[in-house]
């Protein structure tokens, strides 16, 4: 299921915006993102194709199971790497710039590793 890291993060701009304004547009993601709004649509596009999203005659963006699954993960892998890396000493900006990279190429097997390391120091 590897989908491009552009991809992964319009799919987690997606889920984030609908946990906060309870309804998700392009235009709202292109002012999350500070993207145009021809870039937003065409990716919008894209991601509709390749099932990951469903998009109302109003416009309205919802999340399939198959995009829901990639965002959870990606924003579960973005809080979880920036608050351990803030815990270990690393300023705050820097942590969620660095999670927001690191978030996209860690295998699996690293991200379980460190996710039970995090929970045994707790």
């Amino acid at each position: 299921m590897k989908i491009q890291e552009s991809a992964e993060n319009y799919l987690e701009t997606i889920l984030i915006l609908k946990q906060r304004n309870g309804a998700v547009r392009s235009i709202d993601i292109a002012n999350e993102l500070d993207f145009s709004k021809p870039s937003v649509s065409v990716a919008m596009k894209n991601l509709r194709e390749n099932g990951y999203i469903h998009m109302d005659a109003d416009g309205y963006i919802t999340l399939t199971e198959k995009g829901r699954e990639i965002a959870e993960m990606i924003y579960e892998r973005h809080t979880l790497i920036s608050s351990w890396l803030v815990t270990l000493g690393v300023e705050k900006k820097t942590a969620i710039e660095d999670a927001c990279r690191i978030e996209h190429v860690i295998s699996a097997e690293s991200f379980e590793a460190i996710k039970s390391h995090v929970q045994t120091q707790k």
